[in-house]
């Protein structure tokens, strides 16, 4: 019939799916965009607010220079460097621990860490005599990579002060929040020690330390373990 025009039905079906695709497409792109790792402008690497970029075990507390307590019965306290220590100074050489019977005081110094012939101190984060020391971490500090809060722990010491000892220290979401923001606090000592502290898909490298402080790599961790008066 004259001024009737017939449309294929088939034809606009194939359109508006060539739509919906072209949309879907868009919003894949859109997503991949918005939840990838970010760069500041010195160029480190930022994880997304989903990532959890440490180990932060609940029931620990930990102390700001990067040491944990796990109180357990009889007064007892189990010790050891927390995820972010061992991912600021990378793979260790060897680790020196005090003997049984050695006295420890909250804040003071306690072991060394030793990485590539240089000590780094770590505080302790209990009051206590020292009634037991991890020969697996000794013979094997690898150990601290892998797992820090379990295979690795370092020493158990008997104190009747583990109760007052852990209001100074930190536990739960406010020890993740600390934990984060210490790395969001890293700063290189030289403009030049710009290298990233962040792998691909967001979470810290190891060695954070050597990776903003060349050669003065050490003055970076002793600062984040609070021993860089030591």
């Amino acid at each position: 019939m004259e001024g009737i025009r017939f449309i294929d039905i088939y034809a606009t079906k194939g359109i508006e799916y060539l739509i919906v695709i072209a949309f879907l497409a868009a919003f894949v792109l859109f997503c991949r965009y918005l939840y990838r790792p970010r760069e500041t402008a010195a160029g480190t690497r930022i994880a997304p607010e989903n990532i959890t970029r440490f180990r932060v075990p609940e029931g620990l507390f930990y102390h700001q220079g990067h040491s944990w307590l796990r109180p357990e019965p009889g007064s007892i306290g189990v010790v050891g460097l927390d995820d972010f220590a061992q991912k600021l100074v990378g793979r260790m050489d060897s680790i020196e621990l005090p003997g049984v019977g050695f006295r420890m005081a909250q804040g003071d110094k306690a072991w060394d860490l030793i990485v590539d012939s240089v000590y780094l101190p770590m505080l302790s984060p209990v009051d206590g005599e020292v009634v037991a020391v991890n020969q697996e971490v000794l013979r094997s500090p690898d150990i601290l990579r892998q797992d820090p809060y379990g295979k690795g722990w370092l020493l158990k010491v008997k104190s009747d002060r583990i109760a007052a000892d852990t209001r100074n220290l930190l536990s739960g979401k406010l020890a993740r929040a600390w934990m984060e923001n210490a790395l969001d606090k890293l700063q290189p000592i030289n403009p030049e020690n710009l290298g990233p502290v962040m792998a691909d898909g967001g979470l810290p490298i190891e060695g954070i330390a050597r990776a903003i402080g060349g050669d003065k790599w050490d003055e970076v961790a002793r600062t984040h373990l609070l021993t860089d008066g030591e």
